[in-house]
């Protein structure tokens, strides 16, 4: 690829573009541009072009039109759960390489047409879970990778808040999202042991989901939401099995009665030793290892570094990281880190953790 920006286009100029995307690829405005901004609210894509766009920055608000835009490299596919699919197959058969914010789809019918179309285009796909690239997940990803742990047969992934369920947007629709804590923060937690593990082929599923707290809005720090358009489960567990016999644990929850909060977090235990994903009172992340050395029990923590804003090796966020990592796969023709292929078999065991839920049986896959 020439030496040239890329040029990029933003399709919903909703929360998580204003708060994760857009500042993320401004901090890389070495690599790339934002030129054209969609939203269904033209109000908010006009916000988008003033904050992040230059001065001849396009706005739409049928996406349609901006897929036509032959000057556009890639897209950032922000929207609503229900239209991550269709328009991203749209963008991939327009000739944009697209990156999709979790999860990838709100099926695994909808996620495979994803998956064919990057196939059938050759232009890139990556899903967003930029938890991976957290200081924690990248340490513990190394030292699954280079053996540490053992053969890791059991891991537990932790997306549990006490009282923050988000109370704008369509995080509450059924319809708009396909569900609620599981399909929103469970994702991410999920994502994150399948990737410690590098283990992608589950074999059975078994789920509970629970609308306990619909009606007991009080306390939630995001602020009160309305039980009358609340129509998504607010905690969520489940069993899955891996075709080798691994076990991962899956908890989510928006709103749980409990003081043990972690997020986009796993545990691993393996035959070597185990590792957790801790959570402190300030949301910071502290990972712990534990092992057996000298005939004694042994925990190790990585020394975190300097807690200096803007400066040192935690200055960046992984939404940063992320994003400067994807554009530089497209500018020299690599792979990116979340590959599609990983991110179906997510929304395969999430789909499946639903229906085992509705149906109350294991979800065979």
């Amino acid at each position: 690829m020439s030496n040239r920006k890329l040029k990029i286009g933003i399709i919903g100029c909703g929360g998580i573009a204003f708060q994760k995307h857009m500042p993320a690829l401004a901090r890389n405005a070495s690599l790339a541009e934002m030129t054209a901004f969609c939203d269904t609210v033209e109000e908010r894509a006009r916000q988008a072009a003033k904050d992040f766009g230059g001065e001849n920055a396009k706005v739409y608000t049928e996406y349609q039109e901006l897929l036509r835009d032959e000057s556009i490299d890639v897209v950032h596919v922000l929207t609503p759960n229900l239209q991550h699919s269709f328009i991203t197959v749209a963008a991939l058969e327009a000739g944009k390489h697209v990156m999709c914010e979790k999860p990838m789809a709100i099926n695994s019918a909808e996620a495979q047409t994803m998956l064919d179309a990057a196939k059938r285009t050759g232009k890139k796909l990556t899903i967003g879970y930029q938890n991976r690239w957290n200081d924690d997940s990248q340490i513990l990803y190394r030292a699954c990778r280079e053996g540490f742990l053992g053969e890791i047969y059991m891991a537990k992934a932790h997306a549990v808040r006490r009282r923050m369920v988000p109370t704008w947007g369509v995080f509450a629709d059924r319809e708009q999202q396909g569900g609620g804590c599981l399909i929103d923060i469970g994702t991410h937690a999920l994502d994150l042991a399948l990737w410690f593990m590098d283990n992608y082929k589950p074999k059975s599923v078994t789920g509970s989901v629970f609308y306990k707290l619909r009606d007991k809005p009080e306390g939630n720090m995001m602020g009160p939401w309305n039980p009358e358009t609340f129509h998504v489960e607010d905690s969520a567990f489940g069993l899955i099995k891996m075709e080798n016999g691994a076990t991962i644990f899956l908890e989510s929850s928006w709103a749980l009665n409990t003081t043990d909060v972690k997020e986009a977090k796993a545990s691993l235990f393996g035959t070597d030793g185990g590792a957790e994903m801790k959570q402190t009172a300030d949301y910071k992340g502290e990972l712990v290892f534990n092992s057996v050395q000298f005939g004694k029990l042994v925990e190790t923590k990585p020394q975190a570094g300097p807690g200096i804003a803007y400066f040192g090796p935690n200055a960046e966020d992984g939404g940063t990281r992320e994003a400067r990592h994807w554009l530089e796969c497209i500018i020299h023709d690599r792979d990116p880190l979340v590959k599609p292929e990983q991110a179906f078999v997510v929304t395969q065991i999430l789909e499946a953790l639903y229906q085992s839920a509705e149906t109350g049986k294991e979800v065979v896959l």
